[in-house]
């Protein structure tokens, strides 16, 4: 029987804290029965805890966490432990936490999870947890993508080193990093809730319904709603702009904004949408989070999930949040991929019938349909 265990990435650039949070986040008695899966594991100070048991590839630690390093591919070393649960080796897994080194875009490690059928049958994406450096963050995000991206695609941003910091470089970072990611939450790296393993769930995974918690990506969404929507509609189809946030200095093309769309989709018009979207513009797709209101099944919403071109395989909840509006919600990050082009794809699928004919030769040929994507 596939396992159902959240995944919870932590990264962030060089020298933000990756290592300090995380032995911090050890000493907290819920991480309990997780499994941290770190590159060396010098890289963790976890000489204050006893070592119970140790072999080739995995570390028990008193309180009941794993620790094991990166063996080949991620997807590997995943399989390592899904082995482990089910040969009894490993007695309980219930969350695995994987920090990126600090060059990493976190794409790839993204898509290891969501991207390969097996781990996916066992494991599913439920944030990232992107720390930021107080004293140096600014200048990191001007001089290295790699920071931007990991900023970027962050459900959540630790802000390390704030003691250290000024009041006006604290407040300058937090300005920038509203720019890039607008959605995320901001945490003081040396709070008491950045020493908690519930920094470490996003949303992405309820434990107790085993699907996303929607209702938490609604009211992050709501939070960020403006006055300055406009609305217009095709052929009795509503769809409006919530918000949106351009990055472009220093030669930044990332943008992070969402479409609300009043109406029920058809399924296969949400299909095509998709996978002309991920197949001819992926690399350009930093992260799509998106709860669907279906024309099929109206009182059972959808959550698609995606990072670049790789997708999880969607999810039917089994009713909509507690007062939450029937309303399509799409929230997208992209790099070098417009607003003004997603929007129009999208009004070409749900309320205007013409569509480009290069993007409909490119839904026609696409090479990246992926069995039982149907919605």
């Amino acid at each position: 029987m596939p396992l159902t265990i959240p995944v919870s990435i932590v990264t962030g650039f060089l020298g933000a804290g990756k290592s300090t949070l995380l032995n911090r986040i050890l000493k907290d008695p819920a991480m309990k029965d997780t499994a941290v899966i770190i590159n060396e594991f010098g890289e963790v100070g976890i000489d204050h805890m006893l070592v119970e048991t140790s072999d080739d590839s995995v570390i028990e630690l008193a309180n009941g966490c794993l620790c094991c390093t990166i063996r080949g591919e991620l997807v590997d070393t995943l399989a390592m432990l899904v082995e482990g649960v089910q040969t009894g080796r490993i007695a309980t897994l219930k969350r695995v936490v994987i920090e990126t080194t600090g060059l990493a875009d976190p794409a790839p490690v993204m898509q290891a999870v969501i991207g390969n059928p097996v781990i996916a049958q066992n494991f599913v994406l439920d944030g990232v947890v992107t720390l930021v450096d107080a004293v140096n963050g600014l200048s990191t995000l001007d001089r290295h993508s790699e920071a931007l991206r990991q900023a970027a695609v962050a459900d959540q941003i630790v802000l390390s080193k704030m003691t250290l910091a000024s009041a006006d470089q604290v407040a300058a970072l937090k300005t920038r990093l509203q720019a890039i990611n607008p959605r995320a939450t901001m945490v003081d790296g040396d709070s008491a809730d950045a020493a908690r393993a519930a920094i470490l769930a996003n949303g992405l995974y309820d434990p107790d319904t085993k699907i996303p918690d929607v209702g938490q990506w609604l009211q992050a969404d709501a939070d960020h709603d403006h006055d300055d929507h406009h609305h217009h509609g095709h052929h009795g189809h509503h769809h409006h702009h919530e918000h949106h946030h351009d990055v472009t200095r220093h030669g930044d093309t990332i943008r992070s904004f969402s479409i609300v769309h009043d109406e029920p989709i058809d399924p296969m018009a949400l299909e095509m949408f998709v996978d002309l979207l991920r197949s001819a513009h992926g690399p350009k797709l930093l992260r799509m989070k998106a709860i669907v209101h279906l024309k099929d099944n109206p009182d059972r919403p959808l959550v698609l999930h995606g990072v670049q071109e790789i997708f999880h395989t969607p999810v039917r909840m089994k009713a909509w949040p507690e007062g939450a509006e029937r309303k399509t919600r799409m929230v997208m990050i992209t790099d070098g991929l417009e607003e003004a082009f997603v929007r129009e794809l999208f009004d070409a699928f749900t309320g205007r019938p013409q569509i480009d004919r290069a993007d409909r030769q490119g839904l026609e040929n696409n090479p990246l349909a992926v069995p039982g994507m149907k919605f």
